[in-house]
């Protein structure tokens, strides 16, 4: 689901990125392409992002983003591990400078008596480090969804902002 009211953030992450001379790869699980969607909307996005991964099957994750299978297993696919080593796979294997992961649980299936409806981690790979948000969002699969997809931008954004210095 794009809406107009992620343009701002897809804009203002552009320019964050332009200044820097860097590209975005993004993969998704949860949302299905709907992160790579949002940055699309945008004139311009060209510039900047690469592409991503809609990895919404362990095989996927683990053959085109490395993540390990050892931490799907022990941790799985909803998980800050396993939120990061997405992250981290993109950046490197599509050659960016910036790699964005989301998984989650957008419902109403898959839930475990630790794993909610509504679970989902984000994660930014830049070039000095990583970081992993965790939310558990209310509402409805397309609610969830397009918070999730929010957050990612918010999270890029903030990730790109606090290193502008570096």
């Amino acid at each position: 689901m794009v809406t107009s009211d992620t343009t701002p953030l897809v804009e203002a992450l552009m320019q964050a990125f332009l200044r820097r001379r860097w590209r975005l790869a993004v993969a998704e699980s949860c949302t299905g392409g709907s992160l790579a969607a949002a940055i699309t909307e945008v004139p311009g996005a060209s510039t900047f992002f690469l592409g991503g991964i809609v990895s919404y099957a362990d095989d996927v994750k683990e053959a085109h983003l490395g993540v390990p299978r050892t931490t799907l297993e022990t941790h799985g696919a909803v998980s800050e591990p396993t939120a990061r080593a997405m992250a981290e796979g993109v950046r490197q294997r599509l050659g960016a400078d910036v790699g964005v992961a989301i998984t989650g649980i957008a419902g109403p299936d898959g839930v475990t008596p630790t794993k909610p409806v509504g679970l989902v981690f984000v994660a930014v790979a830049t070039p000095e480090r990583t970081v992993v948000r965790q939310d558990v969002w209310p509402g409805s699969r397309a609610v969830i969804r397009h918070a999730s997809v929010r957050r990612a931008l918010e999270l890029t954004l903030e990730s790109a902002e606090g290193l502008a210095l570096v």
